[in-house]
């Protein structure tokens, strides 16, 4: 039983540390806009998973494809 309770504090642990590491994941991001790319900076965690769930930027010419490269 107190192996049981080991692993399962053992795999709690590690699950936690990826998904920790995960969110601080930061990346740098841009579209291209009648032929230029507009930085649009750097962005992390939950920012750049709806950013990159997205996948556009909308302003007031038009909607484009976003782009996010990590470091």
């Amino acid at each position: 039983m107190r192996k049981l309770i080991l692993k399962s504090i053992f795999l709690v642990a590690i699950s936690m540390t990826f998904y920790s590491c995960k969110r601080d994941v930061c990346h740098d991001c841009h579209y291209d806009k009648a032929g230029t790319e507009v930085e649009m900076g750097e962005y992390c965690g939950e920012a750049l998973e709806n950013l990159e769930a997205t996948g556009t930027y909308t302003d007031s010419t038009g909607t484009y494809e976003v782009h996010c490269h990590g470091h």
